[in-house]
């Protein structure tokens, strides 16, 4: 039996993706409360998620959804991590710009806790990538396609309607990273 090498890669990058959303749930958290949530996309469901971005990228009027849509395309997964808005309750915190969570709830703010909380993690899942030598790079524009699809209430995520922060991390096998010098002049045929 043999195993082509653009089939192990691809296994790799499911395994790696696996491993991703352990090290962001293991992920060090400012108090210790889990808001994190996350999951792998592939297939379909990654196809419309690109599609999605490159439809932003119009009414967004942000021409780098449209290529970050199109390195989706070229991607074998796609990980997705969000976190949910749970403020912590603190009367004397303030991190967030509002004097009380009470204050930054009533104005629809984002508590400090959660959003630094998913960024230590997507740390930590971006660590475990690069550490098996799979490219990867963090993707605002994944990451609002996917909350905008409701991939989290699709997954089956844990308090998925609670997420309105998320952001995609593609992994890409290939003898060039195309998420840096994305544009096919830059790369020496």
């Amino acid at each position: 039996m043999f195993k082509e090498m653009k089939d192990s890669e691809k296994d790799a990058i499911i395994e790696v993706a696996d491993l991703m959303l352990a090290a962001a749930r293991t992920a060090p958290k400012g108090s210790g409360r889990d808001t994190i949530r996350g999951f792998v996309v592939t297939g379909d469901e990654k196809a419309k998620l690109a599609e999605k971005m490159r439809k932003l990228a119009n009414s967004y009027d942000l021409p780098f959804f449209l290529r970050d849509g199109n390195n989706i395309d070229n991607s074998e997964a796609v990980v997705i991590l969000g976190s949910i808005q749970k403020p912590f309750g603190l009367n004397e915190c303030g991190m967030c710009g509002f004097p009380t969570c009470g204050e930054m709830r009533k104005n629809h703010g984002r508590c400090a806790f959660n959003i630094t909380d998913l960024g230590i993690a997507l740390g930590s899942a971006v660590s475990v990538a690069s550490n098996h030598h799979i490219d990867n790079r963090i993707m605002y524009s994944a990451g609002r396609a996917a909350v905008l699809l409701d991939y989290f209430v699709k997954a089956g995520t844990l308090d998925a309607e609670e997420v309105e922060i998320a952001y995609g991390i593609p992994l890409y096998t290939g003898s060039k990273s195309i998420f840096f010098d994305r544009n096919p002049g830059a790369v020496l045929l």
